[in-house]
């Protein structure tokens, strides 16, 4: 059986950088997929995004702007593991940050077997709380980079359907 796999872009694009996830999918949904893969911009819409995760995918690979102190454009791929968070709070609608949204699909129900992101650093000087339409050049050089990255992640998924999909780096 084929594996169904989803690419959820995720971003505001009016936050410069934000927009990262956004621009990818925008890009990649361009290119030609199998029909297993779903590729779908989210944007802010973490409560779509949440059912979307408990919908029967194998697989997820987000794609979204992601600080961890590189060089502004640096791409990561990371493996998100699964993580039991009965004893949070509540969610909260008006803050659904990606942390929230997999505690969300967590509480729906049973997300998909195996979480992906493929982030990019952005870069400084661009505040969440101001409105910055585009990317910076860095990440905005990063984009094509970052779609040859999902091509082949989802190419592993397909070929290794039974095994684990290993990030590139």
């Amino acid at each position: 059986m084929t594996p169904r796999i989803l690419v959820a872009g995720i971003g505001n694009i009016f936050f410069g950088d934000d927009a990262f996830g956004v621009e990818v999918v925008r890009a990649l949904a361009l290119r030609p997929l199998p029909d297993a893969v779903q590729v779908k911009d989210f944007g802010i819409r973490g409560f779509d995004l949440a059912s979307a995760l408990v919908s029967g995918y194998d697989a997820t690979i987000l794609v979204d702007a992601v600080p961890r102190g590189g060089e502004p454009g640096t791409l990561y791929c990371l493996e998100i593991e699964p993580e039991a968070h009965s004893d949070e709070s509540a969610v909260d609608g008006h803050s659904l940050d990606p942390v929230s949204v997999l505690r969300l699909a967590e509480s729906l129900g049973v997300p998909a077997r195996q979480l992906l992101l493929v982030g990019c650093e952005p870069s400084p000087g661009t505040p969440d709380d101001d409105f910055t339409e585009g990317l910076s050049p860095a990440v905005r050089a990063a984009v094509p980079e970052a779609v040859a990255m999902i091509e082949s992640l989802v190419g592993q998924l397909l070929l290794k359907s039974q095994e684990v999909a290993t990030c590139l780096t």
